[in-house]
């Protein structure tokens, strides 16, 4: 058996478990830590297909970045278990269903004829002055340019309604109004006091 599918389907395997472990994980930050896991076996796998530019880039910017930030965020914050778990079978008939739909779409892309060993083959290897980032560049700013603006609006409708989901009124919770931040006056903060200068007293006369 050759060196490369070995690496592949052990890879492979790793990166399933890890994302199966993801979403089971009772203890948040054991699931962060399998969502490392995963990325560096995609990664592994990016450097297989000669991707080294998407390799780099998806350790350095989510395992370096991003992952640590989602750690430090569960780490901080105190999650109540026990209140996460409540309601868990009242889901499980919808997530069910949307994972038996996710299953069967994945299923009808890649059983269809533009997938499979013939379609597509192991990369061509390339010379020493080949740089995939410069092709990737060229193919994101050229062909794909529609989809990759798409794609960059619906991230960022996504963080505004992440933002606006997770923001909760709490009674010992302060917050600042930019508005009327902007509006106030240095009259509104600073006021100025006119007091005499006064003269300490003479101290009395010694007894003679």
């Amino acid at each position: 058996m050759n060196f490369e599918p070995f690496v592949f389907y052990l890879f492979s395997a790793i990166l399933l478990f890890a994302g199966m472990r993801v979403i089971t994980a009772r203890n948040p930050v054991h699931a962060a830590l399998f969502l490392v896991l995963a990325f560096f076996t995609g990664a592994g796998l990016w450097l297989l297909l000669e991707a080294e530019f998407l390799a780099i880039t998806l350790v350095l910017v989510y395992v370096g970045a991003v992952m640590v930030l989602f750690l430090f965020v569960v780490m901080m914050l105190d999650i109540n278990l026990d209140k996460l778990r409540e309601g868990f079978w009242d889901y499980l008939p919808l997530a069910g269903i949307v994972s038996v739909l996710m299953v069967l779409e994945m299923a009808v892309i890649l059983g269809g004829k533009h997938f499979g060993l013939k379609q597509m083959p192991a990369p061509v290897a390339h010379g020493a002055d080949y740089s995939n980032t410069k092709e990737l560049g060229r193919l994101l700013y050229t062909e794909y340019v529609y989809p990759f603006e798409i794609a960059a609006v619906v991230l960022l409708v996504a963080i505004v309604a992440a933002i606006a989901l997770t923001m909760r009124r709490r009674k010992n919770t302060k917050y600042q109004n930019p508005a009327e931040q902007v509006r106030v006056k240095r009259a509104d903060r600073v006021r100025l006091v006119s007091m005499p200068a006064e003269k300490p007293d003479a101290p009395a006369a010694a007894d003679e």
